[in-house]
């Protein structure tokens, strides 16, 4: 059973930092729908680069802000028109590569999925094992980018909950929370449970680990 402090730290963090990263981007992954999957999937490749979480997410809004919310309004731009928006969103050090990736990426989800992703979980007869392998033959994608990816994507596809990446095990052990997916789960419902991981993320970047635990 969880106990009462550890409940108190999970609502501090959460009370600090209330909404995950896909939130903040107007993705509701619980919908379960090809749009939010594929816009969460691009969001976890810009997060998953060696650049503020702050960088990517501006990126990934500026992106979506062009309209380029689906597989095909995002394959129907250029190399160059992509560069330009990561650009001047300060994603300047990987905009070149990165929009490489996102266009590889978009044309893969387009020829082997028709620009869904639940037909790679279907695919992968949904097993998380084997949707990992899939995910990363996504250009830009890694173990890193299919963690976040299933941060997020738990609160819709039941065999990845419960899910906790490294980074956010990382910041509950700091933070004196469970350091493992099945006790960071006993502390909040399982819609909240992504949230919960994005706000120790944020607690641990920020290094307010204390100010979470003085006002739990």
């Amino acid at each position: 059973m969880a106990k009462a402090s550890d409940r108190n730290l999970a609502r501090a963090a959460l009370d600090r930092y209330p909404k995950s990263y896909a939130d903040m981007l107007r993705i509701d992954v619980a919908k379960n729908t090809p749009a939010p999957l594929y816009q969460w999937l691009i969001a976890s490749l810009l997060f998953s680069a060696r650049i503020s979480a702050c960088a990517a997410q501006n990126a990934a809004q500026a992106l979506f802000d062009q309209g380029w919310r689906t597989p095909k309004k995002m394959a129907a731009t250029t190399w160059a028109e992509r560069v330009k928006v990561l650009n001047r969103s300060g994603y300047a050090r990987y905009d070149e590569s990165t929009s490489r990736y996102i266009g590889f990426s978009t044309d893969l989800i387009l020829e082997r999925y028709g620009g869904d992703l639940r037909k790679l979980r279907e695919t992968a007869g949904r097993d998380p094992k084997r949707e990992r392998e899939l995910l990363k033959e996504f250009k830009g994608i890694g173990d890193v980018g299919a963690d976040i990816f299933f941060r997020e994507v738990q609160s819709a596809w039941d065999e990845l909950y419960p899910f906790a990446d490294r980074k956010a095990l990382d910041a509950a052990k700091k933070v004196g929370l469970p350091a493992s997916a099945e006790g960071l789960a006993q502390l909040v419902t399982r819609r909240d449970l992504p949230r919960l991981l994005s706000a120790l993320v944020h607690v641990a970047l920020a290094k307010e680990v204390e100010e979470v635990r003085r006002a739990a």
